[in-house]
């Protein structure tokens, strides 16, 4: 698997980190791991195939996580390089995923799903078991963020795990289900002294990473309380495993 960084950051306008969206080539096919409202526009600064998307990956409804999902859909329907494409586009996330992309439909007759290709939505819930694509399943876990917020464990060939948190609080069952993932996707919205339980501090991750024990750590959903600090310095000093900070356009192979 390989793995592009299309936003580090949140819902906070920033000039170098945009809001959450991850790119995800599998043997498989390709997954978008969550899609903000940037998230079709650094597809393409990045050179990715975008119109040859195969699945998208909803973790829960806060817009800085979903709210490109509906301008992606408006752009694939009257775009020139998706008016030959036939193959589906999946569409992975809570219950509640197509009722959302509906209301947003619904509210201006836009006709999302009218596309030259069919769209599958495949709602899960907290423990389920999936196949994204042939050889790459997934397993989910229930955060501790919002009703529905939903981390992600996808397994390629039975051998490369990666693990994305999206949004969570702390909990001890959270690093037990990204236990031994080779790469751990993990948000670290603030420094410390949190001003939420919704979200994790430095400290947080580095206790779910000395308990999950991961071959490698990428902190990402950085609010700008991380501009001009080193990240990854001030992990190493409260886990010895590999953190890398994440920035918009790290490209990294699982």
């Amino acid at each position: 698997m390989n793995l592009v960084v299309l936003g580090s950051g949140t819902s906070v306008p920033h000039a170098e980190r945009s809001s959450p969206a991850y790119w995800l080539d599998t043997s498989g096919g390709s997954l978008l791991l969550d899609i903000s409202p940037d998230a079709a526009h650094r597809m393409a600064q990045e050179g990715l195939d975008w119109p040859s998307l195969d699945a998208i990956w909803v973790s829960h409804f806060h817009l800085d996580h979903v709210g490109g999902l509906a301008p992606f859909l408006f752009g694939t329907k009257w775009a020139p390089q998706t008016g030959s494409r036939t193959k589906p586009l999946k569409i992975f996330g809570p219950a509640g995923t197509r009722t959302w992309l509906e209301a947003i439909d619904n509210a201006n007759n836009y006709r999302l799903f009218q596309q030259p290709f069919a769209i599958k939505v495949v709602e899960v819930v907290g423990g389920a078991e999936f196949e994204i694509f042939d050889g790459v399943s997934a397993r989910t876990f229930s955060t501790p963020h919002t009703q529905e917020s939903l981390a992600i464990r996808i397994i390629e060939d039975e051998q490369s795990t990666l693990v994305y948190t999206s949004d969570t609080g702390y909990a001890d069952a959270l690093a037990e289900f990204a236990s031994r993932a080779d790469l751990l996707l993990m948000e670290c919205s603030f420094r410390r002294n949190k001003p939420m339980q919704t979200h994790l501090e430095l400290a947080d991750a580095m206790r779910l990473a000395q308990l999950a024990q991961p071959k490698r750590v990428v902190l990402t959903h950085l609010y700008p309380e991380w501009d001009g600090r080193d990240l990854a310095t001030e992990a190493r000093a409260l886990w010895d495993g590999e953190t890398i900070a994440a920035v918009d356009g790290l490209r990294l192979e699982v």
